[in-house]
């Protein structure tokens, strides 16, 4: 990167974190620390909705997806926004009314304490481990501009992090993301405009989408019905409805965030302002992937867009293996302009005849690209082979203006801080409030909780960067966490439904169902019996079925306590 990169970037991260630590001053509580008193208006409750879930993995990992399996990823965010809306009307009222720090103390007050321990157990658990993969992503970023070591920058970015949400808590969170997503969408917004400026003279925004949309990757909607296929419409609508049910209405790291609004009214305008907003953003970042991909079309691409690994494997056979796939890229530049001039004349016998010429150079890439893989494997058993993650970086560092660059990197690191800082905050919080103050110290004075939350941040901050470690195995980013997520919360959206509908349902009933619901869950992931975004469908149904019968099985059903606002 250029000086004026560099200026940018620091600038941009050293402002953020400034902000932050101002907007948070004066807090000394946790009432303050994870609740910011109930203060925020209704957009600082969407911005940070958006922002919590919009991490470094959604703006570096995505481009890549689209540009490697299309826009179908795009379907995955079909149900949300009926899930805003019941959540709006079944989780929020209930949330506000008892004034609670975390969604699990309900729990407590409809069941029984084990039943809120396991609970907040499985939201710790699958939350931690999606953090660790978060902060992965901006290393990732450090790691290929300055050759860094992966494991010596996940230390570093985590450290970063880890000092920023410490001393902020949860007005410095909302706040700087806040600034962090206007600085986001202003920075997208240019790298669109400018993939689509690079593009040859001649060729626009709509040649690119006919020619992305001849390539199959304007692929937005599939109606095939197939238990194993990852993304259609099926799977969106339904598990992308009970994801996102128990995303926004059971995950700390998200009902702490509208939890600091003013009223039951601002929640629910936060949240259902998000359901407005998220798929046509989604929609939008993934369509800037297929502008890459098309761009990639008519200019040459890499055998492998992680080029600080291929960099320490270069050699004799690798230049051969690059030599060989620059033919099939000029080949593909050659057929795609033919291909664009053939669509714009309406020639159909001649879009017939490049699309195919076009089909098999690509093909024939993608073989040689699969030997470079191979090479790169032998080479370095220990190396990242999957560059999904790589692609969008590489686009920017290597195509956009001076200055632009920065921009779009310090894009990345602040997605990364204000989804990974939330993130922290919400495991602290359910650390402190649902297992420390609960089973340890459940009378000791508020001071005594503040520190400890802030040390439980610190600790879980570690904990994250170990798992960081583990994260280039994964393959793609944005998958890897929306898998990580489901095996987790149809279950834990099944105890919530549970407490919320089945009055005669018993803790005890509850506590063993969503026990034996998690086994079976993991099993079928691991027998890939089905694509895991049913698995939230699966979870979830499992619950409440099995919790029903295992109620009727009791000899002598207990009568169920009432909702309590202190389960101390």
């Amino acid at each position: 990167m250029s000086v004026a990169d560099w200026i940018v970037l620091g600038g941009t991260l050293i402002g953020i974190i400034l902000y932050g630590i101002w907007k948070s001053r004066g807090q000394k509580d946790m009432a303050g620390y994870f609740l910011d008193n109930q203060s925020m208006p209704w957009y600082i409750v969407l911005l940070s909705i958006i922002g919590t879930q919009a991490s470094a993995v959604t703006f570096l990992s995505a481009p890549g997806q689209a540009y490697t399996d299309g826009m179908r990823f795009v379907q995955y965010y079909f149900g949300l926004p009926l899930a805003m809306v019941v959540i709006c009307i079944a989780f929020v009222p209930i949330y506000h009314k008892l004034k609670v720090f975390t969604a699990y103390e309900y729990l407590e007050g409809r069941f029984d304490c084990k039943t809120r321990t396991f609970t907040a157990i499985l939201f710790l658990v699958q939350r931690a481990l999606s953090t660790g993969i978060s902060i992965y992503a901006p290393a990732i970023i450090l790691s290929s501009l300055l050759g860094w070591n992966i494991y010596w920058t996940n230390v570093i970015m985590g450290g970063l992090l880890i000092i920023y949400t410490v001393s902020g808590g949860t007005r410095a969170v909302s706040y700087t993301q806040t600034l962090q997503l206007v600085i986001i969408f202003v920075g997208m917004f240019l790298a669109g405009w400018m993939v689509v400026h690079l593009l040859p003279e001649g060729i626009g925004f709509n040649d690119a989408l006919k020619v992305a949309g001849r390539m199959k990757k304007l692929n937005v909607i599939v109606t095939d019905f197939d238990w194993k296929d990852k993304y259609n419409i099926w799977s969106g609508l339904i598990g992308g409805f009970f994801l996102a049910l128990s995303y926004f209405g059971t995950d700390q790291s998200q009902v702490g965030r509208y939890l600091t609004a003013r009223s039951v009214t601002e929640s629910r305008l936060g949240l259902l302002m998000n359901g407005l907003v998220k798929v046509p953003m989604q929609f939008l970042i993934l369509l800037l992937g297929t502008m890459v991909f098309v761009f990639y079309l008519y200019f040459r691409a890499p055998v492998f867009f992680n080029e600080a690994q291929l960099n320490k494997v270069d050699g004799p056979t690798l230049q051969q293996i690059k030599t060989e796939y620059d033919g099939f890229n000029q080949e593909k530049q050659v057929q795609v302009r033919a291909l664009s001039s053939a669509i714009k004349s309406n020639d159909n016998a001649g879009i017939t005849r490049a699309q195919e010429k076009l089909d098999k150079a690509e093909a024939d890439a993608l073989k040689v690209r699969t030997t470079a893989i191979d090479y790169i494997k032998k080479a370095d058993p220990a190396a990242d082979t999957n560059d999904t993650n790589y692609i969008f970086l590489h686009f920017v560092v290597n195509n956009l203006p001076k200055g632009l660059v920065g921009l779009l990197i310090a894009i990345i690191f602040l997605a990364a801080w204000g989804s990974i800082a939330a993130a922290l905050n919400s495991l602290a919080s359910t650390t402190v409030i649902d297992i420390y103050k609960r089973q340890f110290r459940p009378t000791a004075p508020d001071e005594h909780y503040f520190k400890a939350s802030r040390w439980w941040t610190f600790i879980w901050g570690l904990f994250c960067i170990v798992v960081a470690q583990f994260a280039s195995k994964l393959g793609s980013l944005i998958e890897a966490v929306n898998v990580l997520g489901s095996l987790f919360y149809g279950v834990i959206l099944g105890i919530f439904l549970v407490a919320f509908y089945c009055k005669r349902i018993g803790g005890t009933a509850v506590f063993w169902a969503a026990i034996a619901a998690e086994c079976i869950v993991i099993i079928v992931f691991i027998s890939n019996i089905v694509s895991f975004l049913w698995l939230n469908a699966i979870g979830c149904i499992l619950v409440i079925v099995l919790a029903w019968i295992l109620q009727l099985l009791q000899p002598a059903p207990g009568t169920v306590k009432p909702v309590q606002s202190d389960c101390a």
